[in-house]
């Protein structure tokens, strides 16, 4: 894969080590060149001083035969700019970008583009382990919009149909009990132990989060 990445701060230094790491051929954009001593000591890509705004630049970079670009510099309107011009110019197929300031993610909804956003995800992360432990993140796609939990059963729900643990959250379950993994039916028995595997939208996920702290309060 040729890969740029554009902003070579501690996000965009770890990201294109890892990518080189991997064998992609990768090469670097910042305007300030000590930026560059970020990179891990085994990377093996190209660094570009500049102005990413420039067309020489991005063609010295290789943008035409691009197969990503990531634009991760501590400017929203930068990267949103940047990713923009890559998706619609120069047509670079995966084009994904960093939200630094969280009230600035429109821009990146306005250009469609694939956004992350560190701030919101690691606040949500850390709302979620400060409030509940019966409740655990283990995928989040997008920025946290659909998450997959995970949750015990616990002793008071044994034997309790899981239509009722769940109400009208409206989430996708898989059961896990004894090693084995199944799609179980709403009115499916629960027993103290299960793992049930949810995707969720936040507000869904909520309101089983409170369900079940209101059954522990009780």
């Amino acid at each position: 894969m040729n890969a740029i990445v554009i902003g070579c701060g501690r996000v965009g230094a770890h990201l294109a080590t890892r990518l080189s790491q991997k064998g992609h051929r990768v090469t670097v954009i910042d305007v300030a060149p000590s930026a560059f001593e970020n990179l891990g000591a085994d990377f093996r890509g190209r660094t570009l001083e500049g102005d990413v705004l420039t067309q020489d630049l991005l063609r010295r970079a290789g943008i035409e035969q691009a197969d990503a670009l990531a634009a991760v510099t501590n400017s929203d309107t930068l990267n949103a700019v940047v990713g923009h011009i890559a998706r619609t110019i120069y047509h670079v197929p995966n084009v994904v970008c960093r939200n630094y300031e969280a009230r600035y993610r429109a821009f990146y909804e306005v250009f469609n583009l694939q956004e992350v956003s560190p701030a919101i995800w690691g606040a949500q992360r850390m709302e979620e382990m400060l409030e509940d432990v019966t409740l655990h993140t283990v995928f989040s796609a997008g920025d946290g919009e659909v998450e997959v939990y995970e949750v015990l059963v616990p002793a008071a729900w044994h034997g309790r149909p899981l239509r009722e643990l769940l109400g009208d959250c409206g989430c996708l379950v898989a059961l896990t009990r004894a090693g084995k993994a199944s799609l179980p039916a709403p009115d499916a028995l629960l027993q103290a132990g299960d793992i049930l595997h949810l995707s969720a939208t936040m507000e869904g996920v909520e309101q089983l989060r409170n369900r079940l702290r209101e059954e522990k309060e009780a």
